[in-house]
């Protein structure tokens, strides 16, 4: 069955790349990232979501604007993917 697929480690890296991710699973992936990348001291990261229709984007800035550990988000200059990507300042 295609829901017995084994989960997929991703490298907390500071680097997400929702691509491969279904829309249903973000929500819970994002928090989870962010807790990840705090406890490795991250505090810097970077969330591709594509530039598209502009939806994930919105998700992922709801998202980001409700966490408590976010300290700011902003979408990517032009060399970090654009309006495809935002980077996220966690708070220490």
């Amino acid at each position: 069955m295609a829901d017995d697929v084994e989960p997929v480690e991703i490298p907390v890296d500071g680097v997400l790349d929702l691509h491969t991710f279904r829309p249903g699973e973000i929500k819970g992936l994002i928090p989870d990232y962010i807790r990840l990348c705090k406890e490795k001291g991250i505090y810097e990261i970077r969330i591709i979501h594509g530039k598209g229709a502009g939806q994930l984007r919105r998700t992922v800035h709801s998202i980001l604007s409700k966490n408590p550990t976010v300290r700011t988000f902003r979408t990517a200059g032009e060399g970090a993917g654009g309006w495809g990507a935002t980077i996220v300042e966690l708070k220490r």
